[in-house]
């Protein structure tokens, strides 16, 4: 006798056939290879510029959904709405873009993968959550691997100024409390209406901050302009709006345990094109990293 619908997806989530790795593995290529692209993006524009323009250029892609959704909105929660647009992208795009002027793409994707620690963590101190001792353990552990990438910084990448990694943290602290406000306050409104309403409400200003700089003279005038306009723009549509769709996918079909597998594989792409693109890798990079990692496991499980 065949399996229902709903015994077949059981089955599916508690064991992920070839198409739910095979589509991990595309998001980790996806979200990895965003600091290499924010990197090649401020060879030509301001870090202002490039935060802006991938703002912009998600909104406008976004916004025929939110159109079309418009009606799904709960718009008496606009204040949540608005807070995951700041937390879940617009402040993280600052943040990163800023801080990769002075630390190496490889450094960034290794720091970006504190998320989970701070997830817990501001659950625990603001949304009520509850923690084991080991996952506590887990944020000591990680963020020990943040602090050696920091405060050995140069051996570790840095280009500049390593300190420059803390806005990166700044950054995974504002994915976490999105995070957090999604889960607290909007978690029976629907995934892509959520990311919809909160990328339009944050990235059209966004566009018009961008139109206030010499950006359209930089664009006609400096050389590489237009190659660095389409880094950023696969930045913007392929590894936030799809990619967003992508993982939203993935964790109906299986779980949000197996999804959250990403955060292992992501660092490892990102330092992976770092070391392509000529980036330093050394020992206390691969032992931050570890650290960090080990962290998120202790903190998942």
């Amino acid at each position: 006798m065949n399996a229902t619908p709903a015994k077949a997806k059981a089955a599916e989530t508690a064991a992920p056939g070839l198409k739910s790795w095979a589509v991990l593995l595309v998001l980790s290529l996806i979200w990895g290879s965003s600091y290499i692209l924010i990197k090649k993006g401020l060879e030509v524009y301001s870090s202002n510029q490039l935060a802006t323009l991938r703002l912009s250029i998600s909104a406008l892609a976004f916004l025929p959904i939110l159109i079309y959704r418009f009606r799904r909105v709960d718009w008496s929660r606009w204040r949540h709405l608005l807070v995951v647009g700041l937390t879940g992208t617009a402040i993280p795009a600052f943040m990163f873009s800023i801080a990769q002027l002075h630390i190496s793409s490889s450094v960034a994707g290794v720091l970006n993968s504190l998320t989970p620690l701070f997830t817990l963590l501001l659950g625990v101190l603001l949304f009520g959550s509850s923690a084991h001792w080991a996952k506590v353990m887990g944020v000591l552990v990680g963020l020990a691997g943040a602090g050696m990438l920091i405060l050995f910084g140069k051996e570790a990448g840095a280009q500049g100024n390593p300190w420059f990694g803390l806005l990166v943290i700044v950054g995974t602290i504002c994915y976490a409390t999105s995070s957090n406000v999604v889960g607290a306050y909007l978690r029976d409104m629907s995934a892509v209406t959520i990311s919809a309403a909160a990328f339009v409400m944050v990235g059209l200003p966004a566009l018009g901050f961008l139109v206030s700089t010499d950006f359209l003279d930089v664009l006609s005038h400096r050389e590489g302009a237009w190659l660095a306009l389409g880094y950023v723009a696969i930045l913007a549509l392929v590894g936030t709006v799809l990619a967003s769709i992508i993982f939203f996918k993935l964790v109906q079909w299986t779980t949000p345990v197996f999804a959250s597998m990403i955060s292992y594989l992501v660092p490892l792409v990102a330092v992976s094109w770092g070391a392509f693109d000529g980036e330093p890798i050394t020992l206390i990079h691969l032992l931050g990293m570890g650290l960090i990692l080990s962290g998120v496991y202790l903190v998942k499980n």
